[in-house]
């Protein structure tokens, strides 16, 4: 099967996703390529995107995209278009919001099966206000193009169906996985503090939630790793809440020396699809405090989950903090417990057998 893969940003979670995917499907034996944005991502998603040249048969083509709707997508879906009938391709998949207008439209226009994976996405807005209104409007039309879709959790499937509706299409549930590699307990560096986040440095994940947290923790510190449009403005609060003493800010670094930078790992996300960092920080064996968003309550006990609420993750992490010990084991019992169950091979195999089953 030749599969093409369609994306606008080469970061983050749906990156790592579509670069798992393709090399899982690449190991099945089929010729997989790649069209994404050229302007996003700098110097870290080019080598990501020429790693991905090792199993890539099909090519990879970057152009710039848009983030925002544009008139420029008409010419995105016309490059995608030649791209696509020239390479022969069997399907395409559109990944994020974007990556699913092009894919589907292109899909439509060659006679082609046209899947879609949200990823979050459109489904982070709400139809009470006029921009989400009109992001919602256009998934509900674009709903009636395509073949199918493709969630990477239960409660993304429910928030699409309950938003804007699945419209009677197939679809299936793949839940992220990770390679075998990934999986081996990381003990704390020896400078780590008792608390590390790691992800985008954004409101959407937490990030004030858990500062406020550590304020009420006396003598608790924390390191966030990662990067973000609000850094500066978390920077900030953490000045104005009295923690320049207790909390770093250690910029992006590669996910599993960010898991050894503290004791503890915390999500403090408000909301989700299916995050990788919760599953590489269980693999990691790290003890976890997460917040019951999303598609979280997927992967992990009621006992590492609290609400999105600066007392709730206070108490959660003093809880772990004060049996560190007890933590650690159940942390490496979970490890183990999760190795057969969210795997990249897994997922790969279950989206190309769905692939199968459209229609043109």
């Amino acid at each position: 099967m030749r599969i093409l893969h369609v994306f606008r940003s080469p970061v983050g979670g749906l990156f790592r996703h579509v670069r798992d995917l393709a090399r899982g499907q690449a190991g099945l034996g089929h010729h997989v390529g790649l069209y994404c944005d050229s302007s996003t991502g700098g110097a870290g998603a080019q080598a990501a995107l020429t790693a991905c040249t090792a199993f890539c048969a099909g090519g990879i083509v970057s152009r710039p995209i848009a983030r925002l709707p544009s008139p420029t997508d008409v010419k995105v879906a016309g490059d995608v278009l030649r791209h696509a009938k020239a390479g022969q391709f069997d399907i395409i998949h559109g990944h994020g919001a974007k990556g699913g207008l092009v894919a589907r439209l292109v899909g439509r226009r060659l006679g082609l099966p046209s899947v879609y994976s949200p990823h979050g996405g459109s489904l982070h807005y709400n139809w009470t206000s006029p921009s989400g209104a009109a992001f919602l409007a256009t998934e509900k039309l674009l709903g009636r193009m395509g073949s199918g879709f493709v969630f990477v959790c239960e409660h993304e499937k429910r928030l699409f169906d309950a938003k804007i509706g699945i419209a009677g299409k197939p679809s299936v549930i793949a839940h992220n996985g990770l390679w075998p590699e990934e999986f081996g307990r990381l003990t704390p560096a020896a400078d780590a503090t008792d608390v590390v986040f790691v992800g985008e440095v954004r409101h959407l994940k937490g990030v004030d939630l858990l500062l406020q947290a550590i304020r009420t923790l006396p003598q608790a510190s924390l390191t966030v790793v990662g990067d973000g449009p609000e850094l500066d403005t978390f920077k900030a609060l953490s000045q104005s809440l009295g923690l320049a003493g207790r909390v770093r800010f250690a910029g992006r670094l590669p996910i599993r020396e960010a898991l050894t930078q503290g004791r503890i790992m915390a999500v403090p996300s408000r909301h989700e699809s299916f995050p990788y960092v919760v599953l590489e920080t269980a693999a990691a064996a790290v003890p976890m405090v997460a917040t019951a968003v999303g598609g979280i309550p997927e992967v992990l006990p009621p006992h590492m989950m609290c609400a999105p609420d600066a007392a709730e993750l206070a108490h959660a992490i003093k809880y772990m903090l004060d049996d560190l010990p007890a933590a650690r084991t159940q942390a490496s019992a979970f490890a183990n417990g999760l190795q057969d169950r969210f795997t990249v091979a897994g997922m790969a195999g279950a989206i190309t057998s769905f692939y199968g089953t459209l229609q043109r």
